[in-house]
Parts: C-alpha cells; sequence; structure tokens
C-alpha cells in the first residue's frame, strides 16, 4: 500500500468528533452518483472497451492524441512515466501553437496514424480546431469522409456533444467518459486507458493500483492517516501557506507533477481560496527551485515521493583521478538519488518546512494507479475542508467566453 508521513512543525491531529464529522462528510460525497471518480478502477466496460478497440487499431505506426487539460495530461504522464517503446509513435497536441503543430506533424504518415479526439463535452475549441485540421490534412491525402472511421478515435460524454454525433455519422469508434466524470479526474477512463495499450502500459494492475487505494479509503476506520493529511493541507492554508510543490525523485514522474497541477488548481482554487501548486522533480530542482523552497518564503507546502527500489542501477566505480570521482566510487547511482532525497528531507525538516513524503516501492503500473487516486481524493478532501466545490471550474469558462467573444469580433 502507498505510504505516506507528515512532517511539520504544527500539531493538526484531529479530535474523534473532527475526525468522524470530516469521514462521514468525505464518504458521502464519494458515494454519490453525482461523483464517479472513486469507483472508476471497479468499472470493468471501460477498459474491455478500450482493449476491442486497441485491437482494431494496434497496427497503427503513430498514436496521434489530441486533447487538452485533463484530455492530455493523465495520457501523457502514463506515457512517458511507464511507456515501453513500441512500433507505435506517440505524438500529442495539447496547444494550439501553429509552429509546435507543424513540429509534430511534418514527418507523419497520416494514412498510417490513429488520430484520438478526447473532449467530455465534445465543443472543446482547441480540440476542434485540431479535428479539423486533421480531417483537412486526410482529404488532401485522398481519404474521403466515409473512410475516416479508420483514422479517428473519440472519447467523450456517452450521450451528448458534437463527437458524440459525429462518431454515429463516420460509424467512428467512440470510447466514453461517463457523464459524472469531470475532465481532470477521467485518466482511468478510455482517456489513458487506450493510449496505454499502444505503449506496453498494464492497464489491468494500473487499475489495481487505484482499487487497492479505493478499498483502503471505503473504511474510514483504516485511513485516518489520510483524513489526517488533508487536515494538515486545511491547517496550513488557514496559517496562511498558499503553495504546495509536488516533487517526486524520479524523472519519469515529471509528468505526473505537471498532471497534479492541474487537479489541484483547478480543483482549489475558487473564491480566494486554494494552495497554488507547483511542479518541480528530484534531483534536478535541488539545483534551482529547492533554494527558494528551502530559505525563501516560509508557504509552502511540499509533497516529496520517494521510489523505494529502481529498475535499473549503475555502478558509480571509477578510475578517473580527483576527490569528486573518488567520492562518488563506492557507491550506485540509485544510492546517490536515496542519498539526495534523504539529505533534502532532513535539511527542509531543519528549516521547519512542513512535508508530506509520499513512498512508492518501485514505478510501474501499480503504483502509478495508487498514485492518481490518492491525488484526486486528496484533492477532493482538501476541497471538502477548504468548503469550495472541487469538481467545477467557473473561472475557466468565463476564459472560453471572451476568448470567442473576441473571435466574433475579428469577422462582424
Amino acid at each position: 500500500m502507498l505510504n505516506w508521513n507528515i512532517r511539520s512543525q504544527f500539531n493538526t491531529a484531529l479530535s474523534s468528533d473532527e475526525f468522524r464529522t470530516i469521514s462521514q462528510e468525505y464518504q458521502q460525497t464519494i458515494n454519490s452518483s453525482e461523483f464517479g471518480f472513486f469507483y472508476l478502477p471497479e468499472n470493468k466496460n471501460l477498459i474491455s472497451e478500450a482493449k476491442k478497440a486497441y485491437q482494431q487499431f494496434a497496427h497503427k505506426k503513430y498514436f496521434i492524441h489530441i486533447g487538452i487539460g485533463g484530455s492530455a495530461l493523465g495520457a501523457e504522464m502514463l506515457i512517458r512515466g511507464l511507456g515501453k517503446k513500441t512500433q507505435t509513435q506517440f505524438i500529442i497536441i495539447n496547444n494550439i501553437d501553429p509552429d509546435d503543430f507543424q513540429q509534430k506533424i511534418e514527418n507523419i504518415n497520416l494514412k498510417e496514424a490513429v488520430i484520438y479526439v478526447v473532449s467530455k463535452s465534445g465543443t472543446t475549441a482547441e480540440t476542434t480546431a485540431a479535428l479539423n485540421i486533421f480531417s483537412n490534412l486526410l482529404k488532401k491525402e485522398g481519404v474521403t469522409e466515409n473512410e475516416f472511421k479508420n483514422y479517428f478515435v473519440f472519447c467523450t460524454d456517452p450521450v451528448a456533444g458534437d463527437l458524440r454525433a459525429l462518431s454515429k455519422k463516420w460509424g467512428a469508434c467512440a470510447l466514453e467518459i461517463p457523464s459524472n466524470i469531470g475532465g481532470r479526474f477521467s485518466v482511468l477512463t478510455g482517456v489513458g486507458l487506450f493510449p496505454s495499450l499502444f505503449f506496453g502500459i498494464n492497464v489491468d494492475d494500473l487499475l489495481r493500483g487505484a482499487q487497492d487505494v479505493m478499498k483502503h479509503l471505503s473504511l474510514p476506520e483504516h485511513s485516518k492517516n489520510f483524513y489526517q493529511c488533508g487536515a494538515f493541507f486545511k491547517a496550513l492554508h488557514d496559517k496562511g501557506y498558499t503553495q504546495t510543490v509536488m516533487m517526486p525523485y524520479s524523472s519519469l514522474l515529471k509528468e505526473y507533477s505537471a498532471w497534479f497541477t492541474q487537479l489541484w488548481a483547478e480543483s482549489l482554487g475558487k473564491e480566494g481560496k486554494g494552495l497554488t501548486p507547483i511542479p518541480a522533480y528530484g534531483a534536478t530542482d535541488q539545483h534551482s527551485q529547492v533554494q527558494l523552497f528551502m530559505e525563501g518564503p516560509n508557504d509552502k507546502v511540499l509533497v516529496l515521493i520517494e521510489v523505494e527500489k529502481f529498475r535499473h542501477d549503475f555502478a558509480l566505480k571509477s578510475d578517473l583521478e580527483g576527490s569528486s570521482a573518488q567520492k562518488l566510487s563506492a557507491f550506485s547511482l540509485a544510492e546517490l538519488m536515496k542519498a539526495e532525497f534523504e539529505g533534502t528531507l532532513a535539511a527542509l525538516n531543519e528549516n521547519k518546512r512542513p512535508v508530506v513524503h509520499l513512498k512508492i516501492n518501485q514505478l510501474d503500473a501499480y503504483s502509478m494507479g495508487q498514485l492518481i487516486l490518492f491525488a484526486e481524493c486528496l484533492t477532493v478532501l482538501v476541497g471538502q475542508l477548504l468548503k469550495v466545490n472541487p469538481f467545477n471550474q467557473p473561472g475557466v469558462e468565463a476564459g472560453k467566453k471572451y476568448a470567442f467573444q473576441w473571435l466574433k469580433s475579428l469577422r462582424d
């Protein structure tokens, strides 16, 4: 099971009454039919649909993933963190920068690609823009609209939206994002499962890891430290802490930090509340951001993720002259990473910086599933404690409205 410890100079222990109240409210939230993210690991239909679609398109040489925000960050996290080298090349279109778009597509044979279009609403402007471009490019290659079903796969709401209607018109495969799942909570649907299959990720283990967290948190009496973790963030927020640093000690979890950033920011940043997320990763950021984390304003909660066992290691034995080479010669690369993690943790404690220490046995599909559901559950719990709705995003919607007003003004 995923392990976590809290290190802080503050006493944030929950009384029995506080624990009972918080856990009862939280259990009501996760068991509500309005919010389905918690039970996704048990949804066998989603994984069987993804596997069926994969069999149809497994021969493709390019996997083009079109999405933005929660429709892309989770998939990229899985592929960059766990993906293996296969015959398929992963291309992600997660922005509308025309120059970046050109760089990503200029050497692709679109006739050998599966184009995965992900949007819960089916109306996301950036995703629709990319869909328009790729459909036009395929037509230039001589592909007719009647043949689009051999190239496009959609992932969207099961009933409503433009993508669902288009899938029916084209006869194209359309995977489901359940209606009660928000985009940033959707990585364990076809959003993340379908691309994972192309890159050798064991999606059954991924869901098994998430399911173990689900079972653990379903029993409040077995998960008091989880509620303590949520209360820890709430107490620090009330004391004026304004930022959360997500810092895994793993290059392969760099995109996990990016995924967490959206989840935490979009869910909790409302009504003047929230803890601004800062993505980082060790040991690289020990030579940049850690100076600020260690001796800058004491307004940050740090979440450090330790990987106990790496899959590979390298001896540092050296015949090179010089004290720096000889100092490392008796150790391995994994031991050096462990030392740097422990050193940072000790220094943060010495400087009285509040830390949540997460530990996974090794980075694999099972542990990634645990990390995903734990982060989602913690986000919802902290939202509940801050008394904000972690499932909406009114600030994002306002920006969309003004963007379309500006576009319209170009043609008026």
